[in-house]
């Protein structure tokens, strides 16, 4: 492991309590490093943008010039990447099946209709796995997404990707994409699924190889 802060950001409708979170911060604290686990939720998620989470983050670094390591599942994942375009203190990142294209996947599961209403009531009805409940989320998540063009993550840095084969929320294609056009990119292609759960043993072992 490299000299830097590390910070884990969890997905979209998760929390610091999921299991890749709490399996991380376990082999973290084995190690006597500390790993920042924050919440992104933030104690409203109705109001959850992209760009809320990216300024929440940028406000945890430490004083640089100390570096950050980023550790980021899904949505965290497409955060972290977004985070090392912008932010020079970002060394490095650690992703979980990276949302990359997230509205592409999502919108289309959603349907026009289900978009339409959301547009109109405002807020869309959304299971969020951390509260165990359907929680209500601004239409507005999507309009800021929307201004956020993967093609443009250009920075090279170096970035490790691990991502399930059977990922039936963001395809692995979206990281085969991502990282064909990005030689400081590396994809570790798993037979998981998005959860990823089933192989973190070996995802660890593979970071400190």
């Amino acid at each position: 492991m490299n000299n830097s802060d590390y910070i884990y950001l969890h997905g979209f409708a998760s929390s610091p309590q999921s299991t890749k979170a709490q399996f991380f911060g376990d082999r973290f604290t084995k190690l006597n490093i500390n790993l920042k686990i924050l919440d992104l939720n933030q104690g409203d998620f109705s109001n959850l943008t992209l760009t809320r989470q990216i300024n929440q983050v940028v406000a945890s670094f430490p004083p640089p010039p100390r570096k950050v390591t980023l550790i980021g599942s899904s949505f965290g994942g497409l955060t972290a990447a977004w985070l090392a375009q912008k932010y020079p203190q970002v060394q490095s990142l650690i992703l979980l099946a990276p949302a990359f294209g997230f509205l592409n996947h999502w919108l289309p599961k959603l349907g026009e209709a289900k978009i339409k209403q959301w547009q109109d009531n405002r807020y869309l009805s959304v299971y969020h796995y951390g509260f165990k409940q359907e929680l209500p989320l601004d239409y507005n998540f999507l309009v800021d997404l929307s201004g956020y063009q993967d093609e443009k993550l250009q920075k090279p840095v170096p970035t490790l990707i691990f991502h399930g084969i059977d990922d039936d929320v963001i395809p692995i294609q979206a990281s085969r994409e991502y990282a064909l056009s990005r030689p400081w990119v590396k994809l570790r292609e798993l037979e998981s699924d998005h959860t990823l759960t089933d192989v973190l043993p070996q995802i660890w072992q593979n970071i400190y190889i």
